[in-house]
């Protein structure tokens, strides 16, 4: 039967749903009352920013579908987001709730026919790279609960079977599809034990009580001062203080309407790791630089490296952080117990961070303006007012302030298995997340899997028609910035041993 539908002159510019009639007005097929979405999922609904995301993973022997299909029923289908579809509730201007419902598990989970002549591993990263592709010119239904997964059974360069799972992103962020991840999955090593994630880290505090005291006092004003300057800067980029218009920034936010195409390159962990190192900095200074350097391409001499853009432009990438007040990964039950610290959903704020275009010299120089920038950005409070934002002006007004701001590009990171794993006993190969439906041409994704690092690009064709030389570029940078870090090393360590002689 119908029930509170959304009608076509909402804000959301969603068609009327159903649902199934054993949902009752204010309750939910297992009695308890609906839940409404959160402002941050809801701003995944405008039309503009109806945003899924596409996590594609490779594993190292072929599925059984059958069996992956009993296993999501005991695993994914017991989470409330998972068996739930959203409703509107016209009695409270439309607000979006959850309402639990049966989930036809044939509905979800898709499996392809594939040609099997498709014997070469380059026609069979094409066909996936396409069906993806497809994808994106696809949304689900707002009549079932708004995710599905894709079965291809079909060898490839690095993997002999590949899953898609498309989440439509008002159902959680990437922390909480990664802590999803923790309970579908299990150490290779040890079968019985879950994957670890590196742990969060906190800086000791001085233990001076005066010196103590002025810290704290001066990163207070700090805070304020530069909490007021980007709440400034925030409102005016959503008004007039645009990105300069460049071959990376579409001319208006219809792109998020427009098919996307996601490609990815694959790091070593450990050479990003010896960079952070060697620069006292994180793995996402290191990769923010890498994005910042990839800009750089040699000349057709091949001796030199040359700017392929203007000087003095304004290229900004809005940089998602994870707000929760312990923000580390945690397994689906912590998440999801009552007060938890580490909670499901879309606990997320937003930064605008510069990028600077120009050449380099020293390519180090890239890895030191990218901290300069995001140790301000932390002692700022910008994602939280963000968040801030987005509770209020989504929920009581439809003004600009309810948008993400028009920036060149979308950038995230976030930590995967330090281990190993299988999903449901299949060895994964490699974890590939990303997006489609953003207003941007690029997006950026990094997720690091054992001992590699995936850099996840989703791009709209139309803008970036080779995103594989993006990824050429990306790759040339890392190269270039870990040859200056051991070319640094070899200097002290020769200026050490020259110290060491003169004395001797």
């Amino acid at each position: 039967m119908d029930i509170i539908g959304l009608r076509s002159g909402s804000h959301f510019g969603l068609k009327q749903i159903k649902v199934t009639g054993e949902m009752e007005e204010g309750r939910s097929v297992s009695g308890e009352e609906e839940e409404p979405l959160s402002p941050m999922a809801c701003m995944f609904h405008e039309p503009d920013s109806n945003v899924y995301i596409i996590t594609i993973v490779g594993f190292k022997n072929p599925i059984e579908p059958n069996s992956f299909k009993a296993n999501l029923v005991h695993t994914l289908l017991k989470h409330p987001r998972f068996s739930s579809v959203q409703v509107a509730d016209e009695n409270n201007g439309g607000e979006l709730k959850w309402v639990q419902t049966e989930v036809e598990l044939e509905k979800h989970v898709i499996v392809p026919k594939v040609d099997e002549e498709m014997a070469s591993q380059g026609a069979a990263d094409k066909f996936i790279e396409e069906y993806i592709a497809n994808m994106s010119k696809t949304k689900i239904s707002m009549s079932i609960p708004m995710w599905d997964c894709h079965i291809l059974n079909l060898k490839t360069s690095d993997a002999e079977s590949v899953l898609v799972l498309r989440v439509h992103h008002s159902l959680g962020d990437g922390t909480s599809l990664m802590s999803l991840l923790i309970s579908c999955s299990r150490k290779l090593s040890d079968p019985l034990a879950l994957p670890t994630f590196p742990a969060m880290k906190k800086k000791p505090m001085a233990t001076t009580t005066w010196l103590c005291f002025w810290i704290r006092l001066w990163s207070f004003f700090l805070l304020i001062w530069n909490t007021l300057v980007d709440v400034l800067v925030c409102v005016t980029t959503l008004y007039f203080y645009k990105d300069t218009l460049t071959p990376l920034k579409p001319p208006s936010r219809s792109v998020a309407c427009t098919p996307g195409r996601i490609v990815r390159r694959t790091f070593s962990l450990d050479d990003v790791k010896s960079v952070k190192n060697a620069t006292n900095t994180t793995v996402n200074d290191v990769v923010l630089a890498i994005t910042q350097a990839g800009k750089a391409k040699r000349n057709e001499a091949g001796r030199e490296w040359e700017d392929n853009l203007p000087n003095n432009i304004r290229v900004r990438a809005t940089l998602f952080i994870n707000l929760r007040s312990s923000p580390g990964i945690y397994a689906l039950g912590e998440m999801l117990k009552k007060n938890s610290k580490a909670q499901w959903g879309n606990k997320i704020g937003y930064v605008l961070f510069p990028f600077t275009i120009a050449l380099k010299d020293n390519p180090l120089d890239y890895i030191r303006d990218v901290k300069a920038a995001m140790d301000r950005k932390k002692a700022s409070l910008e994602a939280k007012f963000r968040l801030l934002m987005a509770t209020v002006f989504v929920r009581f007004y439809l003004t600009r302030l309810a948008k993400f701001p028009s920036t060149t590009m979308w950038f995230s990171n976030v930590a995967g298995p330090q281990d190993e794993i299988t999903i449901f006993g299949n060895q994964v190969a490699y974890i590939a997340p990303s997006l489609y439906g953003q207003p941007v041409a690029l997006t950026i994704h990094v997720v690091s899997y054992a001992k590699k690092m995936n850099m996840v690009l989703s791009v709209d064709d139309n803008i970036i028609p080779d995103p594989y030389q993006l990824c050429d570029d990306l790759e040339e940078s890392l190269k270039l910035i870990k040859k200056s870090v051991i070319s640094q090393q070899l200097r002290i360590m020769k200026g050490h041993f020259q110290l060491v002689r003169a004395i001797s």
